[in-house]
């Protein structure tokens, strides 16, 4: 029997199979295994942005409702455990060997059924639905990988609800040019019959969605139409709320069925406000469908709900966040949320490397006005070749600019150069953040 550090290898190198959309692979590997997918209640999410801490607060409250919950997510920051959890718990090393060597067994069958190999993530995603049917959750949240109509995560048939945070520019050699097309792509997670959660608000993405909609006879929650929200403030270090120190957001939310007064949010930026409106709305559908989850639960679990790397504070003195933003709508959401904090700061240090695949024309736009300093680095991944060409981006010569391709370098530089009053702001790849953490640990 393989042990954690052989499976880790011997996964590694499936990764030479990169990006393949399509789903007779997984659906062959699945089909060895007689369909885990089919054995647990689903909600299926997608969307650009969003989707991951979307999924960690309706976990959270779910948690907090006594059931057992599964969550699939992707990239993972430190480890691959991340991806496979239960309440919260990572798969253990163990656990994670042995399902993969399983699977590996399997795989000259698809092979020969398919003509292909299963890349990487379909070999993930199917120890997902194998780990998560085995240990019996009560409901699995399924975050999606890439697209939705070809992505392998499409296999569930029947989920409980879908939802579609949003719909923006990117990954355009896989899921096209438009926004139009890519919700085209976003929206094959929709099913017949169920119903569809979306926080999208453009008229030509919706337009899409509501058609697929229409045609599939699957109920659509509109969140910017059928719901209302207000920040009440933001809470920073050392301010009080009932009693506790706490660094988060107070929201106020009225849905259909119900009101949530002075909820307290530990997720940091405005943003994650409407990424909790589209949890209640999905709760609140899941309790339609006679799930038992009461108003208090739903306030519990979203005051302790938890997810790394966007907009994770991991230091005080100086202050040092961490955002895994790395496409231009997470960038404006960034910068939007520094616009905010940028008064109680002094100096704004960034420390930033991008992968060569993203969309880096909006950088200087969104942060290069709030920043006095820039160290460009370069983030742990092979597909961050021309990492040094970032530089290019910040133009301003009221901008100190450092190029430093170790990050523990680059990160010793900007702790070295901040003052305890100071923000060191940490972005652009989930890779980096990953390896900013374990730096931190």
């Amino acid at each position: 029997m393989m042990n954690y550090k052989e499976a880790l290898d011997k996964l590694e190198k499936h990764t030479r199979f990169g990006i393949n959309l399509g789903m007779q692979r997984i659906n062959s590997l699945l089909g060895i295994f007689n369909n885990p997918q089919e054995q647990m209640p689903v909600i299926h999410i997608g969307g650009t942005n969003g989707k991951g801490s979307t999924l960690a607060m309706i976990a959270s409250i779910l948690k907090e409702a006594g059931y057992k919950v599964g969550a699939y997510t992707s990239p993972h920051l430190i480890s691959y455990r991340e991806r496979f959890a239960i309440n919260g718990e990572y798969i253990s090393e163990e656990m994670f060997a042995h399902l993969l060597e399983e699977i590996f067994g399997a795989l000259e069958k698809v092979q020969q059924e398919t003509g292909e190999y299963p890349t990487e993530f379909e070999i993930l995603t199917a120890l997902a639905f194998l780990y998560f049917a085995r240990e019996k959750v009560d409901i699995l949240l399924l975050e999606v990988g890439m697209g939705g109509d070809m992505d392998s995560t499409n296999v569930v048939k029947n989920p409980l609800l879908s939802l579609i945070t949003n719909v923006s520019i990117e990954h355009t050699k896989y899921l096209g040019n438009t926004l139009p097309e890519i919700a085209q792509r976003k929206s094959g997670i929709i099913k017949k019959g169920c119903p569809v959660i979306t926080a999208c608000n453009e008229e030509e993405t919706l337009k899409v969605i509501r058609e697929k909609a229409k045609d599939l006879q699957a109920q659509l929650i509109e969140v910017n139409r059928q719901a209302s929200w207000e920040i009440k403030g933001d809470l920073s270090e050392g301010k009080i709320f009932k009693g506790q120190a706490f660094e988060g957001q107070i929201i106020s939310v009225r849905t259909p069925h119900n009101i949530y007064e002075d909820v307290f949010l530990p997720l940091l930026g405005h943003h994650q406000a409407v990424n909790a409106v589209c949890a209640i709305m999905a709760v609140e559908t899941l309790k339609e469908l006679g799930w038992i989850i009461n108003h208090s639960t739903i306030v519990k679990g979203l005051a302790v709900a938890k997810w790394s790397g966007r907009l994770e504070i991991v230091s005080t003195k100086p202050l040092v966040v961490l955002d895994g933003a790395h496409n231009p709508a997470g960038l404006e959401a960034l910068s939007k949320w520094l616009k905010r904090k940028r008064q109680q700061v002094g100096r704004v240090i960034l420390v930033i490397g991008m992968l060569d695949d993203k969309d880096t024309s909006l950088v200087s736009e969104f942060l290069e006005p709030l920043i006095d300093m820039v160290i460009v680095t370069r983030p742990n991944s092979n597909r961050a070749k021309n990492w040094i060409g970032l530089q290019d981006r910040f133009s301003s010569k009221r901008i100190r600019l450092e190029v430093i391709e170790d990050l523990a370098e680059a990160l010793k530089r900007a702790m070295n150069e901040a003052r305890p009053n100071d923000m060191i702001l940490i972005t652009g790849s989930l890779y980096l953040i990953g390896s900013v953490k374990e730096l931190f640990q």
